[in-house]
């Protein structure tokens, strides 16, 4: 089963988001920020990494920024999971390498589903 990267400084999200996904038979990391994530990427790999945008060290543009670069991440599919719905910030994702956008607060159903889809 997929290993998945869930981002988030927020703990409460990150356990939802956690319970949501092994409740479907993932297996999920936790990291605190995009500093914390990076670390862990690059000490593991994913199939999947779920973010925040806004965090504290590094937000998820920059973190996604810095795993596109890292050549066992250029194609892994990389999801925000974020308050943030502007169409500037859902462009500044994209173009730093982002897969998709879910809007928090988040339906787990669309979560599993958004999974499921980007995983193929």
């Amino acid at each position: 089963m997929a290993t998945i990267l869930a981002v988030d400084d927020s703990a409460s999200m990150r356990q939802m988001v956690a319970f949501t996904l092994k409740g479907a038979g993932f297996d999920v990391v936790e990291a605190v920020d995009g500093q914390d994530a990076l670390g862990k990427a690059k000490t593991q790999s994913f199939n999947l990494v779920v973010t925040d945008v806004n965090m504290p060290n590094m937000d998820g543009i920059a973190l996604i920024r810095e795993l596109r670069a890292l050549p066992n991440y250029k194609f892994v599919p990389m999801l925000m999971l974020t308050t943030e719905s502007g169409s500037d910030k859902k462009a500044e994702g994209k173009a730093a390498g982002a897969t998709g956008w879910i809007v928090k607060p988040f339906n787990p159903e669309q979560l599993l589903a958004t999974v499921k889809k980007v995983l193929g």
